[in-house]
This record gives C-alpha cells, sequence and structure tokens, in this order.
C-alpha cells in the first residue's frame, strides 16, 4: 500500500485554533474550498472541516475560557504513532519537550503535544476509534503534505525518525532562509486545481499571499490575518 498522510508514522489531522472562526472558514473555502461545519455525530458538536465530504481536520475557538488569555492562533498537527507513551519516551530522551502528557481523548484516541528539539510543536495520536484524516489520492483542495522548516533539518529528520522509529515519507524538512525567518513550525501543504485564485485572496484582501517556485513548479504560501498558513501547490494529474 502506498504510504500517505494519515497512513501510521504520519501526519493525520489538524486543528485550526482561531480567534475568528467565521472569519477563518470564509478564507479557507474561497481559497482551498475547504467547509467548516457543526459534526452533529460529535458529542462536542465540534466544527469540522471537510473537502468534497471527506473529513480533514477540527477548529477550536480560542474565546473558549479552557485556552490561556493571549494564545496565539496556530494549527496543532498530529502524527499517528502506535504507542504514545513509548514515542513520548522516546522524543523526550532526545531532548524534545513534553507540554501536555498523553491523555485519553474519550474513546477516540490518546494524545500528548511536545516541541521539537528545534522548537516546532507536534501533537503524537494513537487512533482508538478516531483514525484521523482520510481521503482518494490526489483530491483537490486536500492535505499533500508536510513541511518543517529550520535551522537543522537533517537532525530534524533524524529525530522524527528516532521519534516514530521510521522515517516521514510524506514530510520535507528544510533549511530556514534568511534572518527573517519565522520560528520552526510545521506547514501543511495543500494541492489545488487554480493556484490564481487563491493567489487573488490577497489582490482582494482577503490574505497575505507570498509567491515563489519549488523545482521548477509555482508555489504560494497562504497567511489568514491572525497568521494560520498553508503552502499551496498544483495539484498532480
Amino acid at each position: 500500500m502506498t504510504t500517505r498522510l494519515g497512513s501510521l508514522n504520519e501526519f493525520c489531522w489538524m486543528d485550526l485554533k482561531t480567534r475568528d472562526p467565521a472569519g477563518t472558514a470564509a478564507l479557507l473555502y474561497r481559497t482551498l474550498g475547504w467547509r467548516f461545519a457543526v459534526d452533529e455525530k460529535d458529542w462536542r458538536k465540534a466544527t469540522k472541516i471537510s473537502v468534497d465530504g471527506q473529513l480533514i481536520g477540527g477548529v477550536s475557538d480560542l474565546a473558549n475560557p479552557v485556552y490561556p488569555p493571549g494564545t496565539p492562533a496556530h494549527i496543532a498537527y498530529y502524527l499517528a504513532v502506535d504507542d504514545i507513551d513509548r514515542r513520548v519516551e522516546a522524543a523526550t530522551a532526545q531532548g524534545a519537550r513534553l507540554v501536555v502528557p498523553p491523555f485519553d481523548a474519550g474513546d477516540q484516541g490518546r494524545i500528548a503535544t511536545l516541541i521539537d528539539p528545534e522548537g516546532a510543536a507536534f501533537s503524537l495520536w494513537q487512533r482508538h476509534r478516531f483514525p484521523g484524516w482520510t481521503f482518494p489520492p490526489r483530491l483537490a483542495g486536500s492535505p499533500h503534505r508536510m513541511v518543517l522548516a529550520c535551522d537543522q533539518p537533517d537532525e530534524a529528520r533524524h529525530f522524527y525518525e528516532k521519534t516514530t522509529g521510521t522515517p516521514l515519507f510524506c514530510a520535507d524538512f528544510i533549511a530556514s532562509v534568511g534572518p527573517g525567518a519565522s520560528a520552526p513550525r510545521w506547514e501543511l501543504v495543500v494541492a489545488v486545481d487554480d493556484l490564481d485564485d487563491v493567489s487573488r485572496a490577497h489582490d482582494d484582501g482577503w490574505a497575505s499571499v507570498t509567491r515563489s517556485e519549488e523545482n521548477g513548479r509555482r508555489v504560494v504560501r497562504l497567511s489568514s490575518p491572525e497568521g494560520l498558513s498553508f503552502l499551496v501547490r498544483p495539484r498532480e494529474r
């Protein structure tokens, strides 16, 4: 079976944490075709994100008192593992900082949050009833790959391989560029049919868009007013 996002030892889910759920939903629907709706089957009545009927993430409102005041908008990405307690132990032994110890998320799975040695946050997910996102290969608007830009990409790659026990085939580790590079953080690559439509979001004042080329292909970084960002590439046919 072909390895892809959502497989064991690959990233499998995201949670957008925002103070502007409505604005974020409007932007990402317009640019990526993502739909935001309350999941009536979820006992929490949580807002979920879908593309073409396939679930790809959730939304958390930072206005909820559970979040400390001043918590910045960010995206939590979940990495699927076989044994979360053992993988947390492996990660911390290599210098990761444990932020949230493993705990059960109802009957859905078990989760922990860490900061890797490069300074990037990530969560580990051990599935019980909930495996994470599932979608057909090359679906327009769906998660494609994960990218971590940091000062020491080779060391970061080694850290995640030691943590999971295998290479992350659907993740790229690249060097940060320039003195103004942002702090290390995982970013999701989304594949779309019309890259120009995403770029027009900047021209219309909806978002910040940075255009560049990657191996001869156009790519843009789409950033919401809060700084939630995604890398967007043309979809492979």
